[in-house]
């Protein structure tokens, strides 16, 4: 067995995993302010019950999706010592930005959003819900700076041996930085979109009683997505002009890149500085399904007079639909991780130089630890998220006041008849 491979696909198992979660709670927050907004703006009740709903899924999705990025983090101090030792310095800062937002200022808000429910102002708890959607953009945003430092290091010099940071403000103009972000967060949003407009498709065809909250929640939906997969594509396209740049290896056919594979090979010596071809190929199904969800587009016009819903089958297409986001997901996440390789830091650190130094055995163990328990929290969630879905909006327990008894509680007292 190899160590550098377990470690890559140990790694691979982490991060793709949380990535989705990501996606997830970036994607739902952003409609969910919507919906509450509309709430308190107009004061109808519909919108106060869609926000219980769409609300309590959201919660559930963060909560796990906390417990991956967790177990994701134990990878860089036990299987990358090497990347924590000789670039830590630089790679660390805006991880430890991203931690202290993620971990203390949005759970923070998060949490007196939860239990504030009746205990605030309408206008007070609403802020705290843009203070969530802010902070889980403010995580996504740092995440980004610091993974397109990995694909293109700037601002650093190298002294004794170990890269240190020399210029902040490098790692926030990195020209490998702007374009992703806004690639990855049009996909969380197009990933929230359809993922409302799936699950409200699914109790439209069941003849759901909430017809009007899940016409409601199918329309913002159906539009975020199609508006969203067209800044998917717009931004995707835009990256390959300057990534081919950055990374002249990334694509075939760059004419610069025998020349900066003769300078690597005189630095680091002999070895393949090609990515392998599974990158290429993660890049072509990406795009592939990229051009398919373009064709949400087509479903829009259908929202006049609920023809979406009248001819039933819309709804099926939009159901079926639901996984081929977070396919692209991963495959976009392969393209990028992938393509830079055989990197961890493009032209810097080689991948067997930031591996640590442990037993392949060890590093088996790990690998099936650490995927197992990612796949159990990936399960859960959808168990969950499935089981709550199902239930529809009559009586969520996210926002149910204190004193009301759930809706299905038998042991209500009986009303007294004179």
């Amino acid at each position: 067995m190899d160590t550098l491979l377990l470690a890559r696909l140990q790694f691979a198992a982490t991060a793709s995993v949380h990535f989705l979660f990501v996606a997830v709670t970036l994607g739902l927050v952003t409609l969910l302010v919507g919906l509450q907004t509309a709430w308190v703006v107009t004061g109808n009740p519909r919108y106060e019950r869609l926000t219980r709903f769409w609300g309590q899924l959201y919660v559930i999705n963060y909560v796990l999706g906390i417990a991956t990025g967790i177990v994701m983090e134990f990878q860089f101090g036990l299987n990358w010592s090497g990347l924590s030792r000789y670039v830590g310095n630089v790679f660390g800062a805006p991880l430890a930005i991203e931690t202290l937002v993620a971990f203390f200022l949005e759970s923070t808000f998060l949490g007196m959003w939860i239990f504030g429910w009746h205990r605030l102002r309408r206008g007070v708890h609403l802020a705290l819900l843009y203070g969530v959607m802010l902070t889980a953009y403010a995580s996504a945003f740092w995440i980004m700076v610091a993974n397109s430092w990995l694909q293109n290091p700037v601002g650093y010099e190298v002294r004794d041996g170990v890269a240190h940071l020399t210029d902040f403000s490098a790692l926030l103009s990195n020209p490998a930085l702007w374009m992703a972000l806004g690639h990855v967060v049009s996909a969380a949003l197009l990933t929230g979109g359809l993922l409302m407009a799936a699950i409200s498709a699914w109790h439209l065809s069941r003849r759901t009683p909430d017809h009007a909250l899940f016409r409601t929640s199918l329309r913002l939906g159906l539009v975020t997505a199609a508006l969203a997969i067209s800044l998917v594509q717009g931004f995707g396209f835009a990256q390959f002009g300057p990534v081919g740049a950055l990374q002249p290896t990334k694509f075939d056919g760059n004419p610069e890149a025998d020349a900066l594979i003769a300078d690597w090979t005189a630095r680091f010596g002999a070895g393949d500085y090609l990515p392998p071809v599974l990158a290429n190929v993660g890049l072509g199904f990406m795009i592939l399904i990229g051009f398919a969800l373009g064709l949400l587009w087509l479903l829009v016009p259908l929202l006049w007079r609920d023809w979406i819903i009248r001819l039933r089958f819309p709804l099926w297409l939009i159901m079926l639909s639901l996984p081929l986001p977070f396919v692209a997901l991963i495959l976009g996440w392969i393209a990028r991780e992938v393509g830079r390789q055989p990197w961890v830091a493009y032209g810097l650190l080689p991948v067997e130089q930031a591996v640590s130094p442990i037993s392949p055995w060890l590093m088996a163990t790990s690998l099936i630890g650490f995927t197992l328990l990612l796949g159990t929290l990936a399960v859960t969630n959808w168990v969950l998220l499935a089981r709550h879905a199902a239930r529809g909006a009559a009586d969520p327990a996210l926002g149910r006041p204190p004193a009301q008894p759930p809706a299905d509680d038998d042991t209500r007292p009986e009303p007294a008849f004179a």
